[in-house]
């Protein structure tokens, strides 16, 4: 049999740390000190094998982005990107450099002009932003550029009114196809699909 083993206690470890990190670097053992440092290779294998445990335990499952391209590849490079993702992700307004928050507002700008109720309010808000980008770029204050462009008002005013009446025509082609189909229903559909609309606007209520 072999001399006495040295117990792996988690105790004698510590304490052994608390040792070197009292003793002075001039007074330590080059041998001794290396002797409890992994190497690199030893750290890289212990980091696979942290990665390879956790892939087992389903700990990158369901990650956000998981299974999706990757976004942005084919866009030169930006050294603000987490700024203006975390601003389109969250929709923040006000925050951040005004070259990144126009463009964040010129990205959603249609859908903002589609909701106005009237081709006034759309001008109105046309003129505001093409102002802020113009004072945006008058001001020397650093940070990104803005490349965000001015909108044409007349030109987007007849997009808008485009988009509006193809709207309008959808919703009249819906109507005509349900009118068509109530038509050719038998009178109990009839009264069928008269009850179920009714008890629907009752639930509304």
């Amino acid at each position: 049999m072999g001399g006495p083993t040295e117990p792996r206690d988690s105790r004698l470890n510590v304490a052994r740390y608390q040792v070197d990190k009292l003793t002075p670097e001039s007074e330590r053992d080059d041998d001794a000190a290396d002797a409890g440092q992994p190497t690199m290779e030893q750290r890289a294998q212990i980091v696979e094998i942290s990665i390879q445990q956790a892939m087992r335990r389903g700990d990158f499952d369901d990650l956000p982005g998981a299974g999706k391209p990757l976004t942005g590849l084919q866009n030169a490079y930006d050294p603000n990107w987490w700024i203006r993702q975390k601003i389109e992700r969250e929709r923040l307004t006000g925050l951040g450099p005004p070259a990144l928050t126009l463009r964040t507002e010129d990205a959603e700008l249609d859908e903002r002009l589609d909701a106005a109720p009237s081709e006034e309010a759309v001008r109105g808000m046309l003129t505001d932003f093409n102002a802020r980008i113009i004072e945006a770029r008058r001001q020397l204050q650093g940070g990104p550029p803005v490349v965000t462009r001015p909108r044409d008002v007349d030109a987007e005013v007849l997009r808008w009114r485009e988009r509006r009446d193809a709207r309008y025509r959808q919703y009249a082609e819906a109507r005509q196809r349900e009118e068509a189909e109530y038509r050719a229903m038998s009178w109990r559909d009839r009264r069928r699909l008269r009850r179920t609309r009714s008890h629907q606007e009752n639930n509304l209520g």
